[in-house]
């Protein structure tokens, strides 16, 4: 298997993957409880009007027509129109201008939060297996594992109680206009980027760190730590080189956790980006909205997914060269 071969074959797993995903999106969004033009018109709607409205939308065409009306346009970068406002309390405001700010805060969260986190996990993960069976590796893999098992919006409520409301030092909401800078953009940042940077970095550490021993196993390793070549330099200059591709995978697959964790996280803090977003269009009923909102978190899914199998495949040829 050639590396051009593995990597087509990723890329067309990948289209039909978010294909696939596309079309339970659609049919998801259109099961849900509700009846939209019943819920623009109102209570006082006629049955006449509800028809009109319905047929004035699309919806009185079949499931699969409506899907492919839809496949089109998001294809071409036709978002569409909001059917019940959501965020606004106005129907038709077009759903690029709703989603490109949100979206713009949600990637400001996204790239704070990744430079804490894997430049930490990173490092604590090398010195757990530089230092492995210690009492410093114990330490980190224990507490590592511990916040794994925590619940995000435990450690969210955690440093509300001890950061924001004991000690006083960060805002315990995280409101963002999109024109600060500096300081007030720190702090706006500073809880909800805390609280993701623990989660990837709990998750990280533990994968750096057996990766690196995975690594550190080999026979050739061995055989220098025998010929009494120092530990550290074994690590730095032996197994980190050759785990450098299974740790850029780790940190790709633990960044992962923003696409999920995000939603979560902005709605504790009253974050205003693309996951408090996609609520507020479930909460109002909003498939066009919904329907935009999960495919981008989607879409950035599979491509870091993507991404974590084009560098197993560039660092390891055993991907390449099945047996």
């Amino acid at each position: 298997m050639t590396l051009l071969y593995a990597i087509l074959r990723r890329t067309a797993v990948a289209i039909v993957t978010l294909f696939a995903v596309s079309a339970l999106l659609f049919i998801g969004t259109g099961i849900l409880p509700g009846d939209i033009p019943s819920i623009i018109l109102g209570q006082l709607a006629t049955p006449e009007s509800v028809a009109a409205l319905r047929a004035k939308l699309g919806l009185d065409e079949p499931v699969h027509v409506q899907y492919w009306i839809w496949l089109s346009d998001l294809l071409s970068g036709n978002l569409g129109f909001t059917k019940a406002g959501a965020g606004t309390g106005a129907i038709g405001v077009p759903i690029s201008e709703l989603l490109m700010p949100r979206l713009a805060n949600t990637l400001r969260l996204a790239v704070a939060v990744a430079a804490i986190a894997v430049p930490f996990g990173v490092t604590v993960g090398l010195l757990a297996a530089m230092y492995s069976g210690t009492k410093l590796d114990r330490a980190v893999t224990f507490t590592a594992l511990g916040f794994v098992s925590v619940p995000d919006f435990l450690v969210a409520t955690l440093l509300v109680l001890i950061v924001a409301v004991e000690l006083r030092w960060l805002p315990a909401t995280a409101y963002i206009s999109g024109e600060e800078t500096g300081m007030k953009l720190v702090l706006g940042l500073a809880m909800p980027a805390l609280t993701m940077a623990i989660a990837v970095s709990s998750r990280l550490i533990p994968m750096v760190r057996g990766t690196v021993l995975n690594a550190l196993s080999s026979p050739y390793i061995e055989m220098a730590i025998l010929k009494g070549v120092p530990r550290q330099r074994v690590v730095f200059r032996h197994g980190l080189v050759n785990a450098l591709g299974p740790i850029m995978a780790s940190v790709v697959l633990s960044l992962l956790y923003l696409v999920s964790g995000v939603v979560v996280i902005e709605i504790l803090f009253s974050y205003p980006g693309l996951g408090k977003l996609m609520l507020d269009a479930v909460l109002t009923r909003d498939p066009p909205l919904i329907q935009a909102c999960a495919m981008i978190f989607c879409t950035i899914y599979i491509v870091l997914v993507f991404i974590a199998d084009i560098v197993s495949i560039l660092f390891d040829p055993r991907l390449r060269h099945p047996k």
